[in-house]
């Protein structure tokens, strides 16, 4: 056995035993103790009122809202990502940098600014919402304002995760692929979507959980209106205003658990990808 395997690497950061420890950490007091909380208020109500505040059918219909709202939106952008993040890889056109920086300006832009230039722009008034309701389209003050506002926020996840996955793969794997006989179609079906499908579920994760928290931009649009357009995080809020901290985190505790479910199915799905292509 050679003497190099027998020593530790050289390594510019602490050994494990330290950084494992900084990591572990950083981790318990921004992402452990503060849900550790949470939870333990939730657990000090009686199981009636948890009930009473948790399964509300406001409650309900907020999930609802939520949820589905959250997962048509990473389903859009799954596909508007992919389409984005195809045409920023593979092809060289005047403005590209551009585009690509415009990709990135979700994440710098305050959410409630956002929030109320979709508004403006959607709103019956506005530039494209007076043209669609001239055709009985409402988007602003409606549930679909809610997705237009979850699509915003969630799409630079997909294309910033799928982008680096396309380019490494390179043009010459549809080559190689034309010159075996397969067409566009076949070659993007068999060859290009089975290397990119693990990434492209991150990103459709990532834009998800985004989506699902999501708050800033979503209250100026949505109109809020309970059991039509009122979200789960603003439900929340609306309990903190009437100083009902237990009810609030009852309600963050159901978003939390469904949420952490919902994010084990997609790394499950993710892992039998992964497993599925090594075989």
């Amino acid at each position: 056995m050679r003497t190099g395997l027998l020593q530790r690497r050289a390594s510019i950061l602490p050994g494990f035993g330290l950084t494992f420890g900084l990591t572990l950490f950083m981790l318990s007091l921004v992402v452990l103790v503060p849900l550790s909380a949470v939870f333990l208020r939730a657990a000090s109500l009686p199981a009636g009122e948890f009930a009473a505040v948790a399964l509300s059918p406001r409650a309900l219909a907020a999930y609802r809202l939520s949820f589905g709202t959250a997962a048509l939106a990473a389903a859009l952008n799954t596909v508007f990502g992919l389409l984005t993040a195809w045409v920023l890889v593979r092809y060289d056109f005047p403005g590209r940098r551009i585009v690509s920086a415009l990709v990135d300006l979700p994440f710098a832009l305050p959410t409630a600014v956002a929030g109320i230039a979709l508004t403006a722009l959607y709103a019956p008034n506005g530039w494209l919402g007076g043209a669609l309701a001239a055709w009985g389209v409402k988007i602003a003050f409606t549930p679909l304002g809610v997705v237009v506002a979850l699509i915003f926020v969630g799409l630079p996840f997909v294309v910033r995760t799928v982008e680096p996955v396309l380019a490494d793969l390179g043009p010459e794997v549809e080559e190689a692929a034309a010159s075996l006989g397969a067409s566009r179609l076949q070659a993007f079906g068999r060859v290009i979507l089975p290397a990119i499908a693990p990434a492209l579920l991150t990103g459709a994760a990532l834009a998800f959980a985004r989506a699902l928290g999501e708050y800033g931009s979503v209250i100026f649009i949505a109109g809020n209106l309970p059991m039509r357009s009122e979200i789960a995080p603003l439900l929340i809020v609306v309990q903190l205003e009437q100083f009902n901290v237990g009810g609030a985190t009852a309600i963050a505790v159901t978003m939390l658990l469904a949420s952490f479910a919902l994010l084990l199915l997609i790394n499950g799905l993710q892992v039998w990808q992964r497993r599925r292509m090594a075989a």
